[in-house]
């Protein structure tokens, strides 16, 4: 069963913190990538990034355009970079006070671009969840119930955003599926962070556990397209409300979701 990485330090998860991007990329799409993990919880405070070179080589990148991801995380506080012995880059988690980063990421987005990722995200997410309904078994189904609870008991930001990934990318490991569980992960990466920017009566932590345990339910029932259904409900209300707080920074309550 895969652990979230800030937790066990699993590598089949932590791999995805450093997916190669093309050599065009500039950098600070690097470091919007990096700021997403370190929002999400991917890379932990304290954690030690690797040598310039090696995470360079990692990104498919010139060293010039690894310094420049860096020098824009040191700039946002987000990394930390000590001289000599022991020396190296380090993670600063920010904790909520990400609310403003993620802020400015989100009036970046496009509202196609959130549109699709909600579409796409409740393919990915249901069809995670109807495999798991056909496949899940043993200790995978109570641990999907005590994780959709988790959810409830946080008391910030970061901490919703990392129960909330955490079961959704465990419903995806309940599919026995590599590719499926990769796909979940790298979903996770764009969308959790913004799911819980701006307090809303459609996304709670109560109404979020509530959903969770539904889909949990539903997957130890064995009945995949029940499964499926209860999965992109939550998807579909989770990001509609992502996409309604980004179309009230255009300040057009007309346009549809």
């Amino acid at each position: 069963m895969l652990e979230h990485p800030a937790q066990s330090g699993n590598p089949r998860l932590g791999h995805l913190a450093f997916v190669p991007l093309d050599d065009a990329v500039k950098g600070n799409v690097i470091a919007r990538r990096l700021t997403e993990r370190i929002a999400l919880g991917l890379l932990a405070d304290g954690t030690q990034l690797p040598s310039e070179a090696d995470l360079a080589a990692q990104f498919s990148v010139s060293t010039v355009t690894l310094r420049e991801a860096l020098a824009e995380l040191r700039s946002l506080g987000l990394v930390e970079t000590r001289r000599g012995r022991g020396g190296g880059s380090f993670v600063k988690a920010p904790g909520d006070n990400a609310t403003g980063l993620l802020t400015r990421e989100l009036s970046e987005l496009s509202i196609d671009g959130l549109r699709d990722l909600r579409d796409v995200k409740c393919v990915v997410s249901g069809g995670a969840a109807a495999l798991a309904a056909a496949r899940a078994r043993g200790i995978a189904l109570p641990r999907l119930r005590a994780l959709a609870l988790k959810v409830q008991d946080q008391t910030t930001s970061a901490g919703l955003v990392r129960a909330d990934c955490r079961f959704h990318i465990e419903v995806a490991a309940a599919a026995r599926s590599e590719r499926l569980t990769q796909a979940e992960m790298l979903l996770q990466l764009e969308a959790a962070p913004l799911l819980w920017l701006a307090k809303s009566p459609a996304l709670t932590p109560e109404r979020a556990a509530s959903e969770h345990l539904a889909i949990s339910d539903a997957i130890a029932s064995g009945d995949p397209e029940l499964a499926r259904s209860t999965a992109e409900a939550h998807v579909l209300s989770a990001m509609n409300h992502v996409i309604e707080l980004r179309m009230s920074m255009e300040g057009d309550p007309n346009v549809r979701v």
